[in-house]
Order: structure tokens, then sequence, then C-alpha cells
């Protein structure tokens, strides 16, 4: 393998043996492919007066830098405009290793020749790649060998590499497009650490439905930045896509007007929704509550349970469904099922069978703490709120949003999602 660190400012040889400039760069084209392919080599110190040779014209680049034809046949490369420029726009810049997850900066670039073609096969994010540049490689490697630890590159194949460069709208759209394939909680922990301009960039190109899952896992200040360079009915339509807890307290951190100015133009429902969650306190089961869960009417088989639930635009929007809850006609709950006792029971059986009619459940103004409690003590993975005058049943407490009063949000998003 070749790196880029041993060709810069190397004397560039033509066909017999004539110096005709130092290296000052490399340009590279199809930034969108696994090995993207050399175009250019960009000189400086150039006698000619030829600032870009072709890549068609170049015999070998390792040990010498050495064309294939002599200075009085050198063919000027005119640039498009669609390179990538090597040293000025990737040697040393943050990307975004998409197999590894995390945010690395270029120390170095591995360079290898695939028949007729020179290509870009990887980034160096090592300190070894570090030292190679620096020209330190060797005394390193010797320090490694006396502490009985040796460093070797580590390169990430340029395939798995997403530029956060938010100048460049062609190679960003590109990488927004690897981005987008991570999970959220993983993208939300890079554009966390990136500056709020930068963060905006990236995550602008989105769709609605990965936004708004990649919000979910952000903190508040991203959640705000990102909603503030938005025009407000796509920030709406962002917050319709979002769970509605997480949309709620994401409206009570924005000025009162521009609140009211977002729950105007999102869906009738949705906005009820929300205007539900954010007239309880932010501690207690009602403000902590998600409006989306699964429900059944009572007097069903369990055949007919699940045909209901399989039609239920409610039941679609139920991430988990683990508990599936009973209610009568005026919503009111009357037990739960667990998913997996519906599954598995004869189809022509009652409901009530298989029904748990002594729920555990809370009021919208139990606190965080007391829901928090109830779902450890009796091992829950979720618990319904219910109006304690009407009985009929506002949402579900899941057991993440009960741990916020244990563990900071912050650290909280840090753990495996289970809802």
């Amino acid at each position: 393998m070749i790196y880029f660190s041993q060709l810069i400012n190397q004397n560039v040889w033509d066909g017999f043996g004539s110096i005709v400039g130092k290296l000052e760069d490399i340009l590279i084209d199809g930034t969108e492919k696994k090995m993207p392919p050399i175009v250019a080599l960009r000189l400086k110190k150039n006698p000619l007066g030829i600032e870009f040779i072709p890549a068609n014209q170049i015999a070998s680049l390792w040990p010498s830098i050495t064309l294939r034809v002599g200075a009085d046949r050198i063919k000027a490369y005119t640039p498009t405009g669609h390179e990538l420029r090597l040293l000025d726009r990737v040697l040393d810049q943050q990307i975004v290793d998409t197999e590894g997850k995390r945010l690395v900066r270029v120390n170095d670039l591995q360079i290898a020749r695939a028949r007729e073609l020179f290509v870009l096969t990887g980034v160096d994010v090592s300190g070894s790649g570090l030292l190679r540049r620096l020209g330190m490689e060797k005394i390193g490697r010797a320090v490694g060998n006396v502490i009985n630890k040796t460093s070797e590159p580590v390169v990430i194949p340029w395939e798995f590499v997403a530029s956060i460069e938010h100048d460049d709208p062609l190679r960003l759209s590109v990488s927004q497009n690897k981005l987008v394939k991570m999970p959220p909680a993983d993208i939300a922990a890079i554009v966390d650490e990136l500056d709020r301009h930068t963060s905006a960039a990236i995550l602008e190109g989105f769709n609605n439905e990965a936004l708004a899952d990649t919000l979910e896992e952000s903190s508040p200040d991203l959640q705000l930045t990102i909603l503030s360079n938005m025009t407000p009915q796509r920030a709406a339509d962002i917050l319709e896509e979002m769970d509605p807890d997480e949309a709620a307290d994401l409206l009570a951190d924005l000025p009162t007007d521009t609140s009211e100015e977002l729950l105007g133009l999102m869906e009738k429902d949705e906005a009820l929704d929300l205007q539900t969650l954010l007239k309880y306190p932010e501690d207690t089961a009602g403000g902590i509550m998600t409006t989306e869960f699964s429900y059944v009417p009572d007097n069903i088989t369990t055949h007919q349970a699940i045909d209901f639930l399989r039609n239920s635009e409610d039941a679609s929007e139920d991430e988990v469904m683990y508990y599936v809850h009973i209610v009568d006609s005026q919503g009111r709950l009357k037990g739960i099922v667990t998913l997996r006792d519906l599954v598995m029971a004869d189809p022509q059986s009652s409901l009530k069978q298989w029904e748990e009619p002594d729920v555990i459940s809370v009021e919208p103004l139990t606190s965080q703490e007391d829901v928090a409690y109830l779902i450890a003590k009796y091992n829950l993975l979720s618990i319904p709120v219910v109006n304690p005058e009407s009985e009929e049943m506002l949402g579900v407490v899941t057991m993440d949003d009960a741990l916020d009063v244990v563990l900071p949000t912050a650290w909280k998003k840090r753990l495996p999602r289970l809802f």
C-alpha cells in the first residue's frame, strides 16, 4: 500500500528521468464509489507551467512518482470542479466512520494500484499515521518496541467514510445517505460532538422520519438548534413524527409563541395529543407519558383482537406493543394481556380468559419518582396512566422514560434503547 504522506512534496519525474516539479496535491473523483480513482496530480515548482497532470500519464507513484511520457508530451488536466483535493479537503479533517460509528480525524490516506488506475482505498486514523506524516514512524516503532506496545495503522475503508463538510453539497449528500443508515442513537452521539452549524447542515438532508428518530436521541440544545433552522411547516412535520412525549418536551423548551405556531401547523389529532401532555408538569406521569399505545375492545375473541390490532392505526404507532390494553366502549381500562399470550392463545377463546384484570396503573399527576418505583417493584416494561375520575386510559409511561428520574437524560440516552 502507498500512503499519501509518502508522496507529498516528492519530485515528479518524466519518462526520461527529468524532474518536472514537486507533488502538491492529488485529485480524486467519484467519491461515492468504494475506491474512487485518482484523476490528476497537482504540481508545484513546475518549470513547464503545467499545474495538473492527468492520471493516465502516471506510470508509478511509489517508490518514485514517474510519468509515462517525456516533459514535452505532458498534456495538462483541466479540473471540472467535481474533484476532491486530498491535501486541501480531506487530510486533517474530521470524518464519520459509519462502520465504527464514531467521529475521527484523518491522519493519512491509503492509496493502491488497481490495474491501470490508482485509487483511494481508505483513511488512516491511527497515531502511527500521524507519526508517518511527521517523519517519526521509525522513532515511534522503536519506542513501541521498548515498551512492548506497537502502534499499527487503523485504516477505514473509503466506503465507510462520511464527510461532514457542510460547504460541499454534492459530497454532503453522499455522506447523508451513508449516515442515515446508522442507528439514530449513534447519529445523535456524533452530531452532538460537532459545532451546531455543521450538525444542522448534516441533518437537514435527512427525511422527516429519520430526522425525528435522531432528534429523539439528541441533546435538548441540538434539538432546539435543528428546529430553529427549519421552516415552521417542516418543524411541525418533524414533531408529528416524534414520539409524543419527546415532542412535548421539545415544545415545552420553545418560546410560547413558537410552540403555539407549530401546534397550529400540525394535524389536529397530533396537536391535541401534545396539548394534553403539555398541560401536565414535566416531572409527573402525565408529563412523561406517551399517547401511543395498543388497545383492543373487551368482549371479543383473541382472534378478533389480533385482527383489530392489525388494522388499528393506534397500534401501528406503538413501537413496542408488549402489553395490549383492554378497554370498554368509553375507553376505560379493564385489563391487559401480553402480546405473547395473545398470539399463543386459542383463536376462538375469549379475551377475558387471558386478561390480567388487576392492572397496576398511575394517575396523570403521580410523581415521576413514584412511577419509577412502581415499574421497578412490579418489573414492568410500561405502566398505564388513567384518569382517576373517568377511569379513561390516557397513555403509558415506558420504562426508559421512567429512568429519567434515576439517570440524567444525557446518560440514559447512552443505554440500549428498549422502546
